[in-house]
């Protein structure tokens, strides 16, 4: 019967049937198989709204769509192009920074394409850059900035995380840091290659002008401060992440309605209904998802799963390897918040058996949903470039297959160079923890299964109380 219900969740789900819809069934399923009176669903959905950081997803989110909507896109691009556009091939550059940038604040990777596609497609035309490689940089760029400060993919995970307590306080703050320096990575990489490249194109975009460099930060002064003071908030302690982002909201609000005027009092309802479309779509998934997540748990599938895979790999490195391929296949066909809530509960507890700190496997998944943005077959990048640049899709197939082989590089040394991605947080974060892994994780899984069941039980009692 079990199998019985579960294809025909898949065939549901394979219909288009909502996603969330597939994961409460799947939890009330589970949970009736089990015994447990069904009312728990709703208490665990319940516990979504207790979650002070969930706070941070609607403000950050919101924050991003404005400035999409306002002229801090282009006031981006004139800023990074008189920064380096006077370099020879220095307009690639340009386009890996500001989308890196605009992606990070936004947390939508083909918003970025939307967004800065008509301003930067047009500029590396006209300075000689080839088509080809014009089409495959954007496309790839969208999604760099996912592993950056205030990406939304980041806070997700840390929430998903947290619910699973794997016995390490991975916190919010801790993954900013730990995804600077891979970001960091894969821009290096991606620009020494695209430098390199059109090292033939002699000609600078635009001559060095101090003049200029100085016009442009001071049409971008009011944008310029915000990361500064947002991130420098949270790791000096000044605000916690969901005052950061309330922050971000009003500060952006004030800036683009009051102050610069661009987005008028008018438009600024039909922004907020646009973002919080996405926020409400995260929310109802994430919110089943807990429910889904702590089934998992009580029904001690991931330890199941970690007794099965044990008896054919013994070697963390292997695993890794193994898991670099499932993640890559997972993102070519599955958005990265789907991603999130579905496999991280499933996967994590399994790293951390073979070693691995949920930090790090945190910005390894992460990593590899940004590749798979931009894998063929069905990469959501490649679909909104060939909507947004009007391109066939096997073009941007073939134009982005070289930058692709760059970021695959990267992600081979985030995953086995864990120290790229942990150093920053034992250095500087917030928490004074130590990254070093318990090997009593099975003694966790038992405690937090058996605070579930108690907590569950007095729910239970509470409810009882009021119905008499």
């Amino acid at each position: 019967m079990s199998l019985l219900i579960s294809l025909l969740l898949i065939f549901f789900a394979l219909l288009g049937a909502p996603l969330f819809a597939i994961i409460a069934a799947g939890a009330l399923w589970g949970f009736f198989q089990a015994d447990i009176d069904l009312s728990v669903i709703a208490i665990e959905i319940y516990r979504i709204s207790e979650m002070p950081i969930l706070l941070a997803i609607p403000l950050f989110t919101f924050s991003g769509y404005l400035l999409s909507e306002s002229d801090a896109p282009g006031r981006l691009v004139r800023l990074t192009e008189a920064l380096f556009g006077w370099m020879p091939a220095g307009l690639a550059l340009v386009c890996l920074v500001a989308c890196a940038l605009f992606t990070a604040f936004t947390g939508a990777s083909g918003v970025t394409i939307i967004a800065l596609g008509a301003l930067l497609l047009p500029a590396l035309k006209q300075a000689g850059y080839p088509e080809r490689f014009n089409l495959g940089l954007i496309t790839t760029s969208g999604s760099l900035g996912l592993l950056f400060a205030p990406s939304l993919p980041l806070i997700l995970y840390g929430i998903i995380a947290q619910q699973t307590n794997q016995g390490q306080n991975v916190t919010i703050e801790a993954l900013f840091l730990a995804g600077i320096l891979p970001g960091l990575l894969m821009l290096i990489l991606l620009g020494s290659w695209s430098l390199w490249v059109n090292r033939d194109i002699h000609t600078s975009f635009t001559e060095f002008s101090s003049a200029k460099v100085k016009t442009t930060i001071k049409e971008s002064l009011w944008e310029i401060p915000l990361p500064i003071v947002v991130l420098g908030g949270i790791y000096s302690g000044y605000f916690a992440i969901s005052e950061a982002a309330a922050i971000t909201a009003l500060y952006v609000i004030i800036v683009e309605v009051l102050i610069l005027k661009e987005i008028s009092l008018k438009t600024l309802p039909e922004i907020m209904r646009e973002s919080m479309v996405l926020v409400g779509g995260v929310l109802i998934i994430l919110a089943v998802s807990l429910a889904s997540t702590n089934y998992v748990i009580d029904a001690d599938i991931p330890m199941k799963l970690f007794g099965f895979i044990q008896q054919w790999v013994q070697s963390p490195l292997t695993f890794l390897f193994l898991l670099n391929i499932f993640l890559l296949i997972l993102g070519a066909f599955l958005d990265i918040f789907s991603a999130l809530v579905l496999i991280v509960p499933m996967l994590l507890p399994i790293a951390t058996q073979y070693g691995i700190h949920p930090i790090h496997f945190g910005i390894i998944f992460l990593a590899n949903m940004q590749l798979g943005y931009s894998t063929p077959p069905i990469g959501l990048n490649l679909f909104i470039a060939s909507y947004r640049f009007n391109k066939p899709i096997v073009q941007i197939y073939l134009s982005t297959l070289p930058f692709l082989c760059i970021l695959l590089i990267s992600v081979l040394l985030i995953t086995y160079w864990p120290t790229l991605s942990l150093s920053l947080v034992e250095l500087i974060g917030p928490s004074k923890q130590t990254l070093s892994y318990s090997d009593t994780q099975n003694d966790q899984v038992l405690h937090r299964s058996l605070f579930l069941k108690e907590y569950r039980a007095a729910a239970f009692m509470h409810m009882e109380r009021n119905c008499s």
